[in-house]
């Protein structure tokens, strides 16, 4: 997310592997990773993945992620197929991967800064 527009510039959904870690770098653009600062928590992952010259870990305590924070839980909020006990759960990863797809494009469009 960039910390300034509010869009999401870089998503990969996977569990929190390296592979998983390596996919979501290299979801974010060019731009973003030869310039921009990347605040994480302190997954290990990503000190491997991400530069260290870009590369800030943070506690929640910090706020330096507090707006990816809260924008997982938009998601969480608005999103009922991706909370397990709502009726709209559903075991399908293409139905889950589609409606987060939808949601990101609808919110860089018009909740954006």
């Amino acid at each position: 997310m960039d910390r300034l527009t509010r869009r999401i510039v870089g998503v990969h959904v996977g569990d929190r592997t390296e592979r998983s870690a390596q996919a979501l770098w290299d979801s974010i653009p060019a731009q973003y990773q030869t310039s921009a600062p990347v605040y994480t928590d302190f997954w290990s992952a990503y000190a491997r993945i991400i530069p260290a010259h870009r590369h800030y870990p943070s506690a929640k305590s910090q706020g330096e992620t507090n707006h990816i924070e809260r924008f997982n839980g938009t998601l969480r909020q608005r999103i009922s197929r991706l909370v397990r006990k709502s009726l709209a759960f559903s075991k399908n990863q293409e139905n889950h991967l589609g409606a987060l797809w939808n949601f990101i494009h609808h919110y860089n469009a018009t909740m954006c800064v």
